[in-house]
């Protein structure tokens, strides 16, 4: 396969690492505000003040975005285009599993929010489980980086072929 052709497909790789974690954001994001809306609804229909902290239970699944471009700064490097494939795949799953992540932490931020409001106390307790899902998409992308850190690289090949080139003259 052409070179480049095999760079843009680990650079493609790289992009959805952080395109999918960024849909998940959105997604979740979007599911807590809805959720942080209704409840504000009901404190000012009920005549209660309306909680700040809903803004912080909603904004929790953004933070997998940052995750999943890390991993994409992790990826798009040129001296990862013979394993491209490698590059495409960790990108695509990984991507996948921090979107997963935001996703369902939206879910329970939005449970967070109602819970909050109606109960008017616990938001440290909420905040801890949605910290609990968050830990999913940081193991992924550590998993993910440890993982890069296998691949040889040309220019490591290169330097172990020169060593063994030199202690091969020597003996």
């Amino acid at each position: 396969m052409n070179p480049s052709t095999q760079l843009a497909l680990a650079y493609a790789g790289a992009f959805c690492a952080v395109g999918f974690a960024a849909l998940g954001s959105a997604y979740g994001c979007g599911v807590a505000a809805a959720s942080a809306i209704g409840s504000w609804k009901k404190c000012y229909i009920q005549g209660k003040e309306a909680p700040f902290q809903l803004t912080i239970l909603t904004g929790a699944p953004m933070t997998q975005t940052i995750y999943g471009f890390i991993l994409m700064l992790s990826l798009a490097k040129p001296e990862f285009a013979d394993s491209w494939v490698t590059c495409l795949l960790t990108g695509i799953i990984g991507g996948i599993a921090i979107a997963l992540s935001a996703a369902f932490q939206g879910r329970a931020a939005a449970g967070a929010c109602d819970a909050l409001v109606e109960g008017g106390s616990g938001f440290v307790n909420y905040l801890i489980a949605l910290g609990v899902i968050e830990t999913i998409a940081i193991f992924v992308l550590v998993f993910a980086i440890l993982l890069l850190g296998k691949i040889p690289t040309a220019s490591a090949t290169a330097a172990v072929e020169q060593i063994v080139s030199s202690v091969t003259m020597l003996c």
